[in-house]
């Protein structure tokens, strides 16, 4: 016991990093669910009530989970069927079915999702159906128990619900409402969707057989809160096997949370987004900097995961082009102020090009057209100008319309930042009109 509990007071401070580094991460990604959830203690409570009435009683229910992007519809479901799964009935019994918009895009696809996941490949067979709910009637039909008295519950989930919405007919949707309707079979369907609009999307048909249930997760977050779940994913719980380097770990994120600097960069995070993905990658940025040599984390950490987050992606695209794909842009840029944001083609910005070649011939080199056609295509893949609707037929590619993508002020912070950049060219970008 004496040597087990000295072996653990020393455990060499790498070995400690890489266990920290390793727990905090299958925290952040998701992989291990939280023990409680904090905020959305109703809406828990709401969803277990209905899908143990569907798993032990068999009652049918449809219901939708409703909210922003990483506001924790998922992780709400996964930890009610988490809690459901405890009990032996509903282990053995109960049926998923995991569906999601993006994936399975028209209901051909879907049904024959619905058969992999209910292992019914062999029961079908070479059967041909005639209609979609006949289908779906023999898929359930052959879930019934020996005696054919009772079925086993099966829970649908339909994740972008809305996109399930614009599916010919919306045959999937109206026919599993219709069987959570009827006493066919006990199932039960549960839609995730960001859309708060989402029934204003389904026909008359199928409204009128879904239950209305709707489950809102509108984050009432107050920044105190933020601040305490920020400490609570970022300290190591009592059971870490270095008892004194987890206490040190905590004592500092708790003087971390505590630093004035770090709160303000926190707040300027809760005002944007209050999501979990979001804090996540933050914190995440922040475990990443985490070495031997760097063995906690600092202030300076945070402010710098704090930029990385919010970088702007299409200026720091600018760092990476060359000279000549730089000197068009803000040729673009000057006609975008002459003409207040008009769409310009190839053979403008190679003018508006000429004319400061002519006026700094000395210090720039003059490029050929092939050349500058080459530059211009590279922007366009880019995506740093793009064409204006319906201006790509029949006509020249020189002479096709184009919109720039990027605005003054992420212009001239990316010139600020590159390395080497002629002087002439910063002037000139500086200049009121080329």
């Amino acid at each position: 016991m004496s040597k087990r509990k000295v072996k653990n007071d020393h455990m060499p401070v790498g070995e400690c990093i890489t266990q920290v580094q390793k727990i905090l991460r299958e925290r952040l990604c998701h992989q291990q669910l939280p023990q409680k959830l904090v905020g959305v203690e109703a809406q828990h409570k709401h969803l277990l009530e209905l899908l143990k009435r569907t798993a032990i009683h068999g009652e049918s229910n449809s219901v939708l989970i409703v909210g922003p992007r990483g506001a924790g519809k998922t992780m709400l479901l996964k930890c009610v069927l988490r809690d459901l799964l405890e009990e032996k009935e509903v282990q053995k019994n109960l049926l998923q079915v995991y569906l999601n918009g993006l994936l399975q895009t028209d209901d051909r696809i879907a049904l024959k999702e619905i058969t992999r996941q209910l292992h019914l490949e062999n029961v079908v067979g070479d059967r041909v159906f005639g209609s979609f709910a006949e289908n779906l009637a023999f898929l359930l039909d052959a879930l019934k128990k020996g005696d054919r008295s009772s079925s086993c519950p099966v829970l649908f989930i339909l994740d972008e619900f809305d996109l399930f919405a614009h599916h010919k007919n919306q045959t999937l949707l109206y026919n599993l409402f219709d069987v959570s309707q009827s006493a066919q079979a006990p199932i039960a369907v549960v839609g995730l969707t960001c859309r708060l609009d989402v029934l204003e999307l389904l026909e008359k048909r199928v409204k009128s057989r879904f239950s209305h249930r709707q489950i809102h997760l509108l984050s009432s977050l107050t920044f105190s809160q933020y601040l305490d779940q920020v400490q609570a994913q970022l300290s190591l719980a009592h059971d870490f096997p270095d008892t004194k380097f987890a206490e040190d770990w905590n004592a500092g994120i708790k003087t971390l949370c505590e630093d004035k600097s770090v709160e303000e960069v926190l707040q300027k995070h809760f005002n944007s987004s209050k999501d979990f993905r979001s804090k996540h990658m933050l914190l995440m940025l922040c475990l990443s900097r985490v070495s031997v040599a760097n063995p906690a984390i600092k202030p300076a950490d945070v402010l710098e995961a704090s930029r990385l987050c919010l970088a702007d992606a299409k200026a720091n695209m600018l760092h990476g082009l060359s000279i000549l794909e730089l000197c068009l842009i803000i040729a673009m840029k000057h006609l975008n102020d002459i003409y207040e944001g008009e769409p310009f083609n190839l053979q403008m910005v190679h003018n508006e090009f000429k004319k400061f070649l002519q006026r700094k011939s000395n210090s720039m080199y003059n490029y050929d057209q092939p050349v500058v056609m080459k530059a211009f295509e590279h922007l366009q893949q880019l995506e740093l100008i793009r064409p204006v609707d319906g201006s790509l037929a029949k006509t020249q590619r020189e002479y096709q319309l184009m919109r720039l993508m990027l605005d003054h002020s992420q212009i001239m912070e990316s010139l600020q930042k590159y390395p080497q950049c002629p002087t002439d060219v910063k002037q000139w970008a500086m200049s009121a009109f080329g």
